[in-house]
């Protein structure tokens, strides 16, 4: 396991959403960071065929295009009675538009009547280095799948994923509410023990 010694890092996104949250999570330990959209890095093409395989992919694309060491995260929504979907698909489910109400009214027709709310959100970082080395963390959130969806904070399918012992869903958390116990932070807890500490 290599440890995080430098102190710049960019963030392997586009996602406005996924800065503001890992912008919280890094500031204790990162003197500084940008991200793949501040910079104007590509945005490469997720051919992988699990979490970790394109997390992978997103950062090594950013280590290498900026020169410095990247963090990326794949994650989605798991949905059990749709046999996972739409799972490393989630983001694409919303559609060029990205219109996740859309997504969100899609899975619900899909689920019908079923009893199976049961969903987990997972989220898989990968720290790339421009020299090639990779390290991958995983982290999840249980939950149930609700209708119509609540909150207007967070974003994705967070309006109608109610996690384990909560009675809010993640768009009606307060940002530190939901770092707390969202998949994202569990994966970063895995990573700031093993790569900052």
């Amino acid at each position: 396991m290599r440890k995080f010694t430098e102190d710049t890092l960019v963030l392997a996104t586009h996602n406005k959403g996924k800065i503001h949250e890992f912008e919280g999570l890094l500031a204790p330990y990162i003197g500084a960071f940008s991200s793949s959209l501040e910079l104007g890095l590509t945005e490469p093409e997720e051919t992988g065929s699990t979490f970790a395989e394109n997390a992978i992919i997103k950062a090594l694309s950013a280590a290498n295009e900026s020169g410095k060491p990247a963090l990326a995260d794949d994650s989605g929504l798991a949905v059990y009675a749709l046999n996972g979907d739409p799972g490393i698909y989630s983001a694409r489910w919303a559609g060029p538009e990205k219109d996740f109400d859309m997504a969100m009214e899609k899975i619900h027709t899909m689920m019908g009547d079923t009893d199976d709310r049961r969903a987990a959100f997972v989220a898989v970082l990968a720290l790339a280095w421009p020299d090639g080395h990779t390290e991958t963390f995983e982290g999840r959130a249980e939950g149930t799948i609700i209708w119509p969806p609540r909150g207007d904070a967070g974003f994705g399918y967070d309006p109608f994923f109610l996690p384990d012992g909560h009675d809010k869903t993640f768009a009606e958390m307060t940002r530190e509410e939901k770092q707390g116990i969202s998949h994202r932070a569990n994966a970063f807890k895995k990573l700031q023990s093993e790569l900052f500490a």
